[in-house]
């Protein structure tokens, strides 16, 4: 048994639209899986989408051919147009890879918004899921801001 790896992983993002907006595409589950997938290749499917405290997200992600990669986000702490905090687990034929803990924070910029995500990570699969899950997030989160340019285009 591998011991769990944490880390803490910080990721910042200027939005072109306002926090309503952004809010917005962090609570559709359809647009999710337009801007959170992290390459032309991968997929984001949601099986059931509950965007509420207490609420729960199904999910498979992972290639187009084979989205084998299952998870589950649990919404803990919801401030509309402010902040969102979740716990997710990602789990690949019955193996849990990992376990989080994500606080995104939306601060209001001009016309646009600041975007911070930090989360915390527990690994069970050693550095390569952390060197993963901060690719993934930082292509996802590049692709939330390409969506908004895509909406004002």
């Amino acid at each position: 048994m591998t011991p769990a790896l944490h880390a803490t992983l910080v990721f910042e993002r200027e939005i072109a639209a306002s926090p309503q907006a952004v809010f917005a595409a962090l609570a559709d589950p359809l647009a999710r899986s337009q801007w959170g997938t992290p390459s032309d290749t991968a997929v984001l499917i949601y099986d059931a989408a509950d965007f509420r405290e207490g609420g729960q997200d199904h999910f498979r992600c992972g290639s187009r051919t084979n989205p084998n990669i299952h998870g589950v986000t649990y919404y803990l702490d919801i401030v509309p147009d402010r902040r969102v905090i979740s716990s997710e687990t990602l789990v690949v034929d019955g193996n849990r890879l990992c376990v989080s803990l994500s606080t995104h924070e939306l601060s209001p910029d001009d016309n646009k918004t600041r975007l911070k995500s930090t989360t915390q990570l527990a690994s069970f699969v050693g550095e390569d899921m952390v060197k993963g899950f901060t690719t993934g997030t930082n292509s996802s989160l590049d692709g939330l801001v390409r969506y908004f340019l895509k909406v004002r285009a």
